[in-house]
């Protein structure tokens, strides 16, 4: 079995519980996910099946897009809602759309954000979380990311026992946390805040009405007809410029060639098809700018 199956992530599980569930029920062992995604968070996860594993960076490394929701009131040890409460200052007026619309705005761009302790990213050789665990505090490294779109979601704004609470829509780049998104959102406002809810509506070329989940993945097993629900991993990479290659030039790419630059060629990382089918990933050679070399020979039959 080969290909991409866009699993809609319950609450509850980790991305890797997806992965042990989907290997489970295939009865097989490479099964690879595409970005994790926090226990209380749902929605889109791509899991790259065969040789679709190949590719599962292309996938994280692509753009998302989330739905969530924020409130401000107090803040948490996690930065969402599962956390242990850690600042409080209740929101005694309302806040206008005008005024939640300008601070999303000034948010969007590029921005830098510092990761929060319960987070994946690794410090001297050990996880975050590992560390907040322990109750310890490190010092974190700060990165940059880019929102490329953040709006509100107008008729969510709600003001109830001096909390603050609204939905709004983001799309972003890699390695961005809307958890911490969703504090520096309160901090612009002079309030404490973490993120209430999130849903991941889209990864790469994935969306929400891709996706199968758990119960009609166990359906489409007991009916066979699981293919169904795969896509080829040639959508994984549909963001990647492509270009079509004859038969001569299939075989060398296959066998993972240096080829001669072709005339009309992106600059960038670009997908080698031969009759539609994805054969491998080339870059320009980086010390023989006439070249192009292999990043990944994804197919050699």
């Amino acid at each position: 079995m080969e290909g991409i199956l866009p699993l809609w992530k319950p609450k509850g599980l980790t991305s890797h519980d997806c992965v042990f569930k989907v290997r489970k029920l295939l009865g097989m062992k490479k099964v690879g996910h595409t970005g994790t995604l926090d226990p209380d968070v749902t929605g889109v996860l791509p899991i790259c099946l065969g040789k679709a594993t190949k590719i599962a960076e292309y996938i994280t490394d692509a753009g998302k897009e989330y739905e969530g929701e924020i409130t401000m009131g107090f803040s948490t040890t996690t930065e969402d809602a599962s956390g242990e409460i850690v600042e409080e200052k209740p929101v005694m007026q309302n806040i206008s759309v005008e005024d939640i619309k300008k601070v999303l705005k000034s948010l969007t761009g590029e921005i830098e954000q510092t990761p929060p302790m319960y987070s994946a990213v690794k410090v001297k050789g050990k996880r975050l979380y590992e560390y907040a665990r322990a109750g310890i505090t490190v010092e974190r490294p700060v990165r940059t990311v880019r929102i490329y779109q953040l709006q509100l979601i107008e008729e969510t704004v709600s003001l109830q026992d001096n909390l603050l609470s609204f939905r709004f829509s983001v799309k972003c780049s890699k390695g961005t946390y809307i958890r911490t998104l969703a504090v520096m959102i309160g901090e612009r406002f002079g309030y404490p805040a973490h993120m209430s809810d999130l849903i991941r509506t889209s990864s790469a070329s994935f969306q929400e009405e891709n996706c199968v989940t758990f119960d009609q993945l166990h359906t489409l097993l007991d009916q066979g007809k699981v293919s169904d629900a795969i896509y080829p991993l040639e959508k994984g990479i549909s963001h990647l410029p492509s270009m079509e290659i004859s038969d001569k030039l299939a075989v060398k790419v296959q066998n993972g060639a240096v080829l001669e630059k072709p005339e009309q060629w992106a600059d960038e990382e670009t997908v080698l098809l031969y009759k539609g089918r994805a054969m491998a990933i080339y870059q320009s050679h980086p010390e023989k700018d006439w070249l192009i070399k292999p990043v990944k020979v994804l197919r050699n039959e």
